[in-house]
């Protein structure tokens, strides 16, 4: 007696190979949520220390208005001065910490009863390096 169809043997093929690719893919999407979260876990560091370094800008650039002469140092931070030729007025500036390789960087003048922040920005301080060891064709 000769059965058409499909057998018992291609069917358990067919289940075996759903079950593989169910695993397969799971295991791809387990892999990329842990390199979600490590990604997500570093960018809530680096937004918590940058909103710590930015309330003590806060604090350090209070204390530098409030004092009769300027400081070089405010809550261990070194406060420094420069002359503008482009403003024409002598400029101060301070760093703060926020992790290895990055600061916040507070630049502002003072006037006579007022002040002006000229920069108050997250900058990098690790040194960055054009690589051209990859020998790219430029249609020459």
């Amino acid at each position: 007696m000769n059965k058409a169809g499909i057998g018992v043997g291609s069917a358990s093929i067919v289940l075996v190979f759903a079950v593989l690719c169910l695993t397969i893919f799971s295991l791809i999407t387990f892999v990329i949520a842990g390199n979600e979260k490590a990604m997500v876990d570093a960018r809530a560091e680096l937004v918590i220390a940058y909103y710590e370094a930015d309330a003590l800008a806060e604090q350090i650039l209070v204390d530098i208005l409030s004092a009769d002469l300027l400081p070089e140092t405010v809550r261990g931070i070194e406060v420094h001065k420069r002359w503008d030729d482009a403003l024409e007025t002598e400029l101060i500036y301070f760093f703060c910490d926020i992790s290895d390789i990055k600061i916040l960087y507070v630049s502002f003048v003072i006037h006579d009863d007022t002040f002006d922040i000229l920069s108050w920005h997250m900058q990098a301080t690790d040194d960055w390096e054009f690589d051209d060891s990859l020998n790219v064709w430029r249609g020459e």
